[in-house]
């Protein structure tokens, strides 16, 4: 491992966009997504369905 001779400066944080911060917001997301589709594959529905939205028929707007 190569190790910088200098410290680099970063600019300071903008409206809460930290890199930490980043990092939990992306493992929260994968959490999430695999959870989801966890449940899709226990109860054989979308998570659409399960909420009460009507799938596979498109939009269904009266043109």
């Amino acid at each position: 491992m190569i190790v910088p001779k200098k410290k680099p400066k970063f600019k300071p944080a903008f409206l809460g966009f930290t890199y930490t911060a980043e990092i939990w917001n992306s493992r929260a997301c994968m959490i999430g997504l695999i959870g989801s589709f966890i449940v899709e594959l226990i109860l054989n529905k979308g998570i659409l369905q399960l909420i009460g939205v009507d799938v596979g028929k498109g939009l269904d707007l009266p043109l």
